[in-house]
Formats: structure tokens, sequence, C-alpha cells
């Protein structure tokens, strides 16, 4: 009784993990370059309480008897797939319609500079001329060291770590 036990108690905590997940994906359909999550389960282990047995006599063998003692977490993966576009007319929108992130650069919490990576691809122009997120951080090109940063002579086939995938006037 004690297994079974454990094993509904398992199952409801990690279907509980599955529903907060859930939720976290509902509560952001709206973010734009948000990527959804998935659970994925794994069992703990199994107790054997028979054992196997090799064939003989003309009849085949027998399979050992497990007991499985419940469900655990496997991981929560983040789903890439591409979104669906939305046309908005606007000459700094992009999304990328393959795997890939605009790289930013901003300032990090202890002030250095550091880079950060979105698929939100919805920029403006800073007073300076460059090509900067909502928040100010500026757009880099293609993940390389160093970054390039990008102002008046911005090339929208640099953008993207995969110039073919970038598409302007939308974001996805």
């Amino acid at each position: 009784m004690l297994r079974s036990m454990y094993s509904g108690v398992s199952g409801m905590k990690s279907l509980q993990v599955k529903m907060d997940v859930v939720s976290n994906n509902i509560a952001n359909v709206n973010t734009v370059g948000f990527k959804t999550s998935r659970v994925l389960f794994q069992d703990i282990m199994s107790q054997t309480s028979g054992s196997s047995s090799a064939a003989g006599n003309g009849l085949g063998g027998q399979n050992a008897q497990q007991v499985g003692l419940g469900v655990q977490i496997g991981s929560i993966d983040t789903v890439h797939s591409v979104g669906a576009p939305q046309t908005t007319g606007r000459e700094l929108d992009f999304y990328i319609s393959g795997a890939g992130y605009f790289v930013l650069r901003g300032a990090g919490n202890d002030g250095d500079a550091m880079n950060y990576y979105t698929r939100d691809g919805a920029f403006v122009r800073d007073a300076d001329g460059n090509i900067t997120n909502s928040g100010g951080m500026k757009v880099m090109g293609a993940v390389q060291n160093p970054p390039v940063e990008y102002n008046d002579a911005f090339e929208l086939d640099s953008i993207s770590a995969t110039a073919d995938n970038l598409t302007t006037g939308g974001l996805g």
C-alpha cells in the first residue's frame, strides 16, 4: 500500500509542475518572442518483485515482474519552434523565421556591458542613430567575437546568426 501511495503522490507533484509550466505558457501567449516550454516525465525507479526465467521444455521464458515507484520531472524544455509572424509595417520590426537570436548589448547588474539574447525584434533608433530595443540596449551583429555594433551603416543581412532567416516588417 505504501508503494501505491508514493506513486500517486509523486504523480500529483509532477502534474503540479506541469500545470505551472502550462500556466506560464498561457500567461505569455501575447508576449513577443516568447518561447513555450514543455515538461517531460521519467520513472523514479522500479522494484523487481519476481525474477525472470529462461526458456525451456518447449516453453518461452518469463519476464521479471516490476512495480513502478513513481514519476519525476525529467526536464523542462523550451520549444524553439517559429511563432506566427504579425505584419506591423514598421521598418525596424524583424522576426527570425528559423533558429537564432538577436544579440543585444546592455549593462549587467554590476554595471559592466554584457550580451543579452532575444527573439523580440521590435527595434527603434536612439538619438545617436543606433538601433536599439525599447530598453535602450544596442543591437549587435551575429554571434562573433567581438560583437559588431550597428548604427546608420545598418546592414539587414548581418543582424542574426543566419541572415537568410531574417524578415523585416513584422514580429513573430
